[in-house]
């Protein structure tokens, strides 16, 4: 075998091992929130390093290309689907865990409510 081949094997044995992880995590994890970012996280690195061992597998330019577009996709949509997730759990009133100390967009909330309602025309219609 030669380095390459061995640095190949090595990168899409890492990518397997991380999904398996972020499969553990599913069931490990405390919540929707920390089960979807395990996930989000797990979606960007496993496929990055397997579309490595890919690479170094079949090092051409032509297959470069291809990985490179296929790598910017999978980032690209598991951020956006994780965060489309996580928003509609969230307007959803999906609870976080217990062990949650803040919620900053409930504080944000707030914030712009009462920002609002100062704003807001007093009863002889004068903001």
């Amino acid at each position: 075998m030669t380095p390459l081949e061995i640095a190949s094997m090595a990168c899409m044995i890492a990518g397997s091992l991380v999904f398996v992880v972020g499969a553990f995590g599913l069931l490990r994890l405390r919540d929707f929130y920390a089960r979807l970012s395990g996930v989000t996280i797990t979606a960007g690195l496993a496929p990055a390093l397997i579309f490595l061992g890919l690479f170094l597998d079949y090092p051409t330019l032509e297959n470069a290309w291809k990985i490179a577009l296929a790598l910017l996709i999978q980032l690209a949509t598991a951020a956006i689907g994780g965060n489309a997730m996580a928003r509609a759990g969230y307007l959803t009133g999906t609870p976080p865990t217990e062990a949650t100390a803040f919620d900053d967009l409930e504080e944000a909330g707030r914030q712009r409510s009462a920002e609002r309602s100062e704003d807001a025309p007093d009863e002889n219609g004068k903001a």
